[in-house]
């Protein structure tokens, strides 16, 4: 069954409810005025600027205004609205009511959002100033933290605090661990003191600890905030005359059994407990330059592709949670996505375009880390070339039919430039050197058939595909195989999936999605949080959290 009701990752700045945006120059303020009669769901308020998905999804929808909807922008400076308190973190009533799941994806998303600030500052230019103005906890620091930089108020009052361990038996767990370590250098004895203390640290020793960047008393916080988000602006290539692109609504046909978007289409068998996510390939004439781009705004192809793909992922994964094994499907001409891709290449420095590229890899990366069973089909009318390909990359596992008696038929893949690095992982690798551990010998053999269509024989000699089955066995292996997956324990599937998605190198975003969160899913599950006296039920309630002292 589905959740009820909804959820629509889709919203504007006139229907926001808790952010407020101020463009000058080249300085965009995002003001945190969270209302707190507007939780995504009853049964709480967000109270002190606490926040739910509703909070983080007009987050999201914000920052992707602003890089393209505002080129002008180079630096973000996050502040808050409400006195004396920045923001208080996830609301803690909202997590005690909601169900493992919620709080899975709700951390799921809320670290996407967070990483995407990050990825915008390395790869985009757009720079990120936490102005903390009041008091700062949990999750409203984990912000702060994804931030290039913060400036904390000296009022003698506003700290910095990660309380989750000692107040609610859990961890700060959309990264706050992870970028107090591997981001800001805090050395870990006094990383200790700070995630077991409730009150935090404030003014000067929050900068000694390099828990904050810099100070300022009240009666010249503004000032300073002002001079270093022009400072950090002077570093931004993005251009001051550049012509913004309204995000228009992305359209979507929402149905019993399907999501139909444009360029993509998902399908549910609820018997099957699968998905079908098709994707197709642009059609029709492209441009290729600058000025054919802009004139198409939100309408190019690989931007409404990306909104589109991206809202259907998102969707997905929080709507239709039964839905285990999604198989991922593409339709269309080959050469035009690689004509698409030639065009991305060829103008990758151009803002707009490089904003796009910059969504795509985000979104492919959404693919990456989705709790779900992912299986590539590729048969007749398939495209899975260059960018395309990255979708079958991505999967646990791809079957392509094999047509040797058909050679018009047969489906190919295309192995592209677009492959070897134009949308790295959260590893900082591509999928390529992920699949082959990065070994040369095995990706000279695949680059030396770049630009080459590829059938079942050929993608399988190269270790391209998992299977290469013929039209006498393609419909019953496949549904063997799909079967097989659908009825083993989801729990156990997410845990190997994960590993073996992951295999490369480590790094903050990878301790972020992997290390970190397989411990906060475990530890939310565990009575000393969610039990009848466990600490995030109690909390709020003048009770004391009742433990089990076994340490596990």
């Amino acid at each position: 069954m589905s959740q009820a009701p909804r959820v629509d990752y889709q919203t504007h700045p006139s229907q926001y409810r808790h952010w407020k945006l101020k463009f000058e120059g080249p300085v965009a303020t995002l003001i945190a005025d969270f209302d707190e009669n507007a939780g995504l769901r009853p049964g709480y308020k967000l109270k002190l600027n606490s926040y739910d998905l509703g909070v983080d999804i007009e987050l999201n929808d914000a920052i992707n205004r602003i890089r393209f909807e505002h080129p002008e922008v180079r630096t973000v400076i996050l502040t808050s609205g409400k006195e004396k308190v920045f923001c208080s973190g996830a609301n803690i009533f909202m997590l005690g009511v909601s169900s493992h799941a919620w709080k899975v994806n709700f951390c799921k998303f809320t670290n996407e959002t967070r990483n995407g600030l990050e990825d915008s500052s390395k790869h985009s230019g757009l720079k990120f100033l936490a102005a903390v103005n009041g008091a700062c906890a949990g999750g409203g620091y984990e912000v702060a933290l994804a931030c290039d930089e913060i400036i904390l108020v000296d009022d003698r009052s506003s700290a910095v605090s990660l309380p989750e361990v000692p107040l609610l038996g859990v961890l700060p767990g959309t990264g706050g661990l992870t970028r107090v370590t591997d981001k800001r250098h805090v050395r870990h004895d006094l990383a200790d003191l700070f995630c077991t203390s409730v009150e935090g640290v404030r003014g000067q020793k929050a900068k000694d600890w390099r828990l904050v960047d810099d100070i300022a008393k009240p009666q010249v916080f503004a000032q300073k905030v002002q001079e270093r988000a022009l400072q950090l602006a002077a570093q931004s290539d993005r251009p001051a005359d550049g012509k913004g692109v309204a995000l228009t609504p992305v359209e979507c046909s929402i149905e019993a059994d399907a999501l139909r978007y444009p360029h993509v289409t998902v399908e549910i068998d609820r018997s099957k407990r699968t998905a079908t996510f098709t994707v197709k390939a642009p059609s029709g004439a492209q441009p290729s330059d600058i000025a054919g781009i802009e004139a198409l705004g939100a309408g190019w192809y690989p931007l409404a592709l990306a909104r589109q793909l991206e809202d259907a992922i998102l969707s997905m994964r929080t709507n239709e949670l039964e839905m285990g094994t999604w198989l991922i499907k593409t339709e269309g001409e080959a050469a035009a996505v690689l004509a698409m891709d030639a065009t991305l290449l060829a103008n990758k420095d151009h803002w707009l375009v490089r904003e796009t590229i910059g969504l795509l890899r985000r979104t492919f990366s959404r693919l990456d880390v989705s709790s779900r069973s992912l299986f590539a089909l590729i048969e007749p009318g398939s495209c899975f070339a260059g960018s395309f390909l990255e979708l079958a990359l991505a999967c646990d596992r791809s079957y392509q039919l094999a047509l040797p008696d058909d050679e018009a038929r047969a489906p190919k893949i295309t192995v592209a430039e677009a492959n070897f690095g134009l949308y790295p992982m959260i590893t900082g690798q591509s999928r390529l050197g992920r699949r082959f551990y990065d070994e040369q010998p095995a990706l000279d053999a695949v680059r030396a058939k770049a630009g080459q269509a590829l059938d079942a024989d050929a993608a399988f000699a190269l270790g391209l595909v998992t299977s290469n089955p013929d039209d006498i066995d393609w419909a019953d292996e496949v549904r063997i195989a799909v079967e097989e997956r659908v009825a083993m324990s989801p729990d156990a599937l997410t845990g190997m999936e994960a590993n073996l998605r992951f295999n490369g190198p480590e790094n903050m975003f990878t301790r972020v999605f992997g290390r970190l969160t397989a411990w906060q899913n475990w530890i939310f599950q565990r009575p000393n949080a969610v039990g009848e006296k466990g600490a995030l039920k109690v909390y709020g309630k003048g009770d004391k959290a009742a433990f089990d002292w076994h340490r596990v």
